[in-house]
């Protein structure tokens, strides 16, 4: 017997035409993740915050020639535009004014409620697209977690995972892969 639900599969195309012709309310936060529609994590004050912070921190870290993105999309694909809290991008906000950049040379989630969502599924989608650097900030247990080395794993929500994994605590410091001379205290990511 087949299982008689369906889940329609969107296009970044169709759901560019959805936010056009005004589906969603103005602000409502949604992105499009390998074909399906999401609806965003609530923002709770911590939250927020912590995006405030990590895009001052990564905007000194990455410096000229590099555009930090708080909640942009991005357009990894056919089927995928996340919203990702931070990414840095080579380039200026006048460089995208067209199209959402496609490349991210790393991504941050910030996470409380969505902590699993960001880990596997997020995480299988930024490995599949190739993102090298993959951050989650765990508010819930105030540690950044980092994710590098994207490889092929069948068993992984979206075909791919990070193949490592490493976890710091608010007295670490993280070097991005982008910017090797930076050293960013992760006490100065956390609310």
């Amino acid at each position: 017997m087949e299982d008689p639900v369906q889940i329609r599969q969107w296009t970044r195309a169709e759901y560019g035409r959805l936010i056009e012709i005004g589906v969603f309310d103005l602000g409502e936060r949604v992105e499009l993740l390998g074909g399906e529609i999401l609806v965003a994590e609530p923002q709770s004050s911590p939250h927020y915050t912590a995006i405030g912070l990590v895009e001052d921190a990564l905007e000194l870290a990455f410096g000229p020639g590099w555009l930090v993105r708080t909640q942009g999309p991005i357009a990894l694909d056919d089927r995928s535009e996340p919203e990702p809290d931070v990414a840095a991008v080579r380039g200026t906000v006048r460089d995208y004014g067209r199209q959402h950049p496609a490349r991210a040379a790393l991504i941050v989630e910030v996470a409380e409620v969505s902590l699993a969502l960001d880990r596997a599924h997020k995480g299988s989608l930024y490995a599949r697209a190739g993102v090298e650097d993959y951050w989650v900030l765990n508010l819930v247990e105030r540690v950044l977690e980092v994710y590098r080395q994207p490889v092929a794993d069948a068993l992984a929500p979206f075909g791919w995972r990070y193949a490592s994994r490493q976890t710091l605590g608010p007295d670490a410091h993280i070097t991005p892969l982008a910017a090797p001379n930076a050293h960013v205290p992760i006490s100065d990511l956390l609310p």
